[in-house]
């Protein structure tokens, strides 16, 4: 089962159109947004095409409907305005005979076993990294990423980590295995 994570498209409304462009074009079974989808934060400049009423009618129109994690900048009141779950802390997923948790990632994970997969946005880098014994997949961010890295999401199919910027283009891809 092919899907596509992104997070923290911080209300982002030139942002989200790209990533729904991507969705569009990957075609993925499913949809996974690591939180913060509509507000920028305290700590953060305003991105490029700040329009959170625009990205929720974006959000909004995705069928299926994406799977949502909480972030950080997650408020009660997104929860009125989009038609998805948005205030989960976390997010099981079975993929390819893999156990995947999904959160923002600005709490402590849960319990992991070995060989799980932990997806995190929040820090807005990407990143793959083992940790203990679980794998730790970082899409970096949709509208604001850090340390000269590209806005970007993950492809995750056929037991491969695949991250793009927002043209489409792989500037990082790995196994999942243990």
């Amino acid at each position: 089962m092919k899907l596509l994570v992104a997070s923290d498209l911080h209300g982002s409304a030139f942002y989200t159109e790209k990533l729904i462009e991507r969705i569009h074009a990957e075609n993925p079974a499913r949809v996974v947004l690591l939180g913060d989808l509509l507000y920028h934060g305290p700590r953060n400049d305003l991105p490029e095409g700040y329009a959170p009423k625009k990205v929720i009618s974006l959000l909004s129109s995705l069928i299926p409907a994406p799977l949502c994690v909480r972030g950080n900048c997650e408020a009660e009141v997104d929860q009125m305005v989009l038609p998805f779950p948005v205030l989960s802390d976390y997010a099981v997923l079975f993929w390819e005979g893999k156990t995947i948790y999904c959160t923002h990632g600005h709490k402590a994970p849960p319990p992991l076993e070995a060989g799980d997969i932990l997806l995190c946005g929040h820090t807005h880098v990407p990143k793959a990294e083992m940790r203990e014994n679980y794998l730790y997949l970082n899409c970096g961010s949709v509208s604001l990423p850090k340390e000269d890295t590209p806005h970007s999401y993950i492809i995750l199919e056929n037991g491969r980590a695949v991250w793009k910027d927002l043209d489409g283009c792989i500037f990082m891809d790995m196994e999942c295995a243990p």
